[in-house]
């Protein structure tokens, strides 16, 4: 039987309450403050819809192996690149072998579901092997718009295989239709949308019972008949109406994380359904519905294997780590929407070598190192020679992979001077546990949270980008150890 076997859902750590959006804004367009409660989540500086998909992917496999992994698909709509598969970079960073099939989802917001099928379809189809699915969005809003209020920044994984599934995939029902509601072009930035009433009745309200009814008519079932009913609908009436119209008790419906979060695009989905899955019970039934250019409607029954399910608390555990960011100046200079000066140090060129990101790959995305195999000694950079002096093998080294190792800090220091946009900028020297140190960037903190000898997690990361080349290049930065989220 195949379904879901582990989730997981990331959200980022900072969080913008909407009402500074307002009273930034709020002048241009006073609409919006219909749309100014809660919260929205922000990546950081250093996070996009890569960085947000691997931490989701990494949380989904723990205790589960990365070189057993079949399939990788990664779904986005704003992905860095338009001709490189960002699906690999996913793969490299979560160590996953090199024999795998991968594929990059885009286009629509109902892409995480396409994916999410063509994972249980893989699965299926080749001896029940693991498939992992990563989701994430960053998606932008013009100053003073309701998708400035409403979008959020997320990313969710679910892997899928036959091994003590806790929630089995019973059917799934799809629709298709070229509805334009909101767009962006191949050159455009920011998210546009039609005329609310036409998103919201001729979209929303049609399209999403219509997939239920279809998947409830297949199977012979009612829509009363799920425990929980999970779709995305930022529109606080139209899900009133859908619910009205479906006969759905509001016990039945699924919080849609709008002033928790807002909406995060093509994980939103999936990030809603790690919810459902953090609260379910065995034989409940989950309906889960993506919206986008049509609809996806997947039908899940949970077994009792979600009982024993190791550390279920994959999505609400993200929402307690988390810190405010009150400045609206500072989000738009991370999301490039004003130019800000940083120097000229900030004009020097930051050029990729590609063939030596392609000799050093594993090192760089995977974060592995080596191990002796005659003495014990682990080293990063990976080495051919032992380091240690009383062994100096040769070509006696293992691979090792130490992004889930963990260290502790050595040093570290702040740097007012370099050209960041989120100053200053602070790194130092970090020693891998079990062995071999090297020079990190500090991220997700301040220079308050650090001291000598607190331990760290690794966390992958946009290490800088080249605006000349259009170019993101992505490793690894440390952050103080938190007990919520790895």
């Amino acid at each position: 039987m195949i379904g879901i076997i582990s989730y997981a859902g990331y959200l980022p750590r900072y969080r913008l309450n909407r009402m500074n959006i307002f009273s930034a804004v709020g002048w241009l367009n006073q609409g919006l403050i219909m749309n100014a409660a809660g919260e929205k989540t922000v990546a950081n500086f250093d996070e996009d819809a890569v960085s947000m998909a691997t931490a989701a992917g990494r949380r989904c496999l723990q205790g589960y192996n990365p070189g057993e992994l079949g399939a990788l698909y990664f779904a986005t709509t704003t992905a860095p690149y338009k001709e490189r598969q960002c699906a690999n970079i996913i793969a490299g960073a979560l160590c996953a072998p090199e024999e795998i099939r991968s594929a990059d989802f885009g286009g629509a917001l109902k892409s995480s579901s396409s994916a999410l099928l063509a994972a249980l379809e893989f699965s299926k189809a080749h001896g029940d092997r693991q498939a992992l699915v990563c989701a994430a969005d960053c998606r932008l809003g013009k100053m003073g718009s309701l998708q400035e209020m409403v979008f959020g920044d997320g990313a969710a994984a679910v892997l899928v295989g036959s091994e003590k599934p806790i929630a089995i995939f019973k059917d799934s029902y799809s629709l298709s239709y070229d509805f334009v509601d909101q767009l962006r072009g191949a050159n455009t930035i920011y998210n546009r949308q039609w005329e609310d009433r036409w998103v919201r009745d001729m979209g929303y309200e049609k399209f999403i019972p219509e997939a239920i009814t279809g998947l409830c008519r297949q199977q012979g079932l009612k829509p009363s008949d799920f425990a929980k009913v999970i779709y995305p609908c930022y529109y606080g009436a139209a899900r009133r109406n859908i619910n009205k119209k479906l006969g759905l008790e509001p016990a039945q419906v699924e919080d849609d994380l709008l002033q928790e979060s807002g909406d995060t695009g093509t994980a939103h989905p999936l990030l809603m359904l790690s919810k459902a899955l953090e609260e379910a019970s065995p034989g409940d039934k989950l309906l889960l519905v993506s919206y986008g250019s049509g609809c996806d409607a997947l039908y899940f029954e949970v077994t009792p294997d979600i009982a024993r399910f190791n550390d279920r608390k994959r999505f609400s555990d993200t929402l307690t780590r988390r810190a405010e960011l009150d400045n609206y100046t500072k989000y738009l200079t991370w999301r490039d929407m004003v130019p800000v000066d940083l120097g000229l140090r900030g004009e020097e060129e930051q050029v990729t070598r590609w063939s030596m990101i392609w000799r050093s790959r594993k090192a760089i995305h995977g974060l592995q190192g080596s191990y002796c195999n005659k003495c014990g000694t682990q080293q990063y950079p990976p080495q051919r020679i032992c380091v240690n002096p009383d062994c100096g093998a040769i070509d006696e080294m293992a691979p090792l992979n130490l992004s889930d190792k963990g260290g502790k800090i050595v040093s570290y220091t702040s740097d007012t001077l370099a050209a960041t946009i989120n100053p200053p900028a602070i790194y130092g020297h970090v020693d891998f546990n079990g062995g071999g140190r090297t020079m990190f960037e500090f991220t997700d903190c301040t220079l308050e949270d650090l001291q000598v000898g607190r331990p760290v997690e690794f966390t992958f990361r946009i290490k800088y980008y080249d605006p000349k080349r259009d170019t993101t290049f992505y490793f690894w930065k440390a952050v103080p150890a938190t007990k919520e989220v790895p």
